[in-house]
């Protein structure tokens, strides 16, 4: 399935900025399951420095420095990408839990498609007791990976209560498990908690889901979000393996992979530093579009 990307980023302050450094994650990941076609990141008004590098899990991460005084600065990034995931096949022919996880253990494999980097804790994934005895719940003995991680995917998301009101992006993963409400982002966070205090890489992924209006209504201009799940390494023949549990459902061609990394530090689409005084406001448009779908569908 191919795409076309939008995602425009508007800030707008009370006070004129003089300065501004953004590092922006926005070029969409490349792998075995996804080509970037064309990308490009514009931003207004023109940075006077750009520097263009791959992070230490393969993004492409662009650093840009705004020196002219601006009231808005606005990110837009735009890109064309072919998804091509292929089925995973019968949940219970994958490798027990603890073979995958004696594998992963043992690799020599530290680059940034291998396990080894995505089994530790990080400051926003900490092993945290309850959430590794939560997950337990769905890994007995000898339990296919696959299998095992989909009714963990499963339990998630019919016990926690999606409400964008209940966490912001600093909020402990601790406290949205807790609670049992939180967004994609929490959600995400403690999956992989549970998954790695139990000995498993699970990666952290910033993307896009597709969404599709109802019958006869068009296609929102704008409309779209940009979404997080999580990729398990289920073992050397299934390789990584998507789940998302804000929606119960495994990751397949309705979802575009933008950055993976331990956690949400890691891949966080754009982050920085401005100097100026005022406040701010923050404005975020996403465009999701299939290139099969009628142009009349996007007005």
């Amino acid at each position: 399935m191919r795409y076309r990307l939008r995602h425009r980023t508007t800030y707008s302050y009370q006070a004129a900025v003089p300065f501004a450094r953004c590092v922006l994650r926005l070029t969409p990941r490349s792998s075995a399951t996804q080509t970037v076609l064309q990308s490009a990141i514009a931003v207004t008004p023109e940075p006077s420095a750009r520097l263009e590098r791959i992070g230490p899990f393969g993004a492409a991460i662009l650093t840009v420095t705004v020196d002219t005084p601006h009231t808005a600065l606005i990110i837009e990034a735009n890109s064309r990408i072919d998804v091509d995931v292929p089925p995973i096949g019968d949940p219970q022919a994958s490798p027990p839990w603890e073979a995958v996880r004696t594998r992963a253990l043992n690799t020599s494999d530290l680059g940034a498609n291998g396990p080894a980097s995505y089994l530790f804790p990080t400051t926003r994934t900490p092993i945290v007791p309850a959430i590794t005895e939560y997950a337990r719940a769905s890994f007995p003995p000898g339990r296919p990976i696959v299998e095992a991680t989909s009714e963990l995917n499963s339990r998630i998301h019919r016990e926690f209560t999606y409400d964008p009101s209940a966490t912001e992006v600093s909020t402990p993963v601790a406290q949205a498990f807790e609670a049992r409400h939180g967004v994609c982002q929490d959600f995400a966070q403690i999956m992989i908690c549970g998954l790695r205090g139990l000995g498993l890489p699970a990666k952290y992924v910033s993307g896009y889901l597709r969404t599709i209006p109802p019958p006869g209504q068009p296609r929102l201009e704008g409309a779209d979000a940009t979404h997080a799940w999580v990729a398990v390494w289920c073992g050397v023949a299934a390789g990584w393996v998507g789940f998302d549990p804000t929606n119960a459902i495994l990751a397949g061609n309705d979802h575009l992979v933008l950055a993976v990394g331990r956690d949400y530090a890691d891949v966080a689409p754009i982050d920085g530093v401005i100097l100026a005084s005022g406040e701010q406001t923050l404005k975020v448009e996403v465009d999701v579009i299939p290139e099969e779908e009628p142009a009349a569908a996007n007005a």
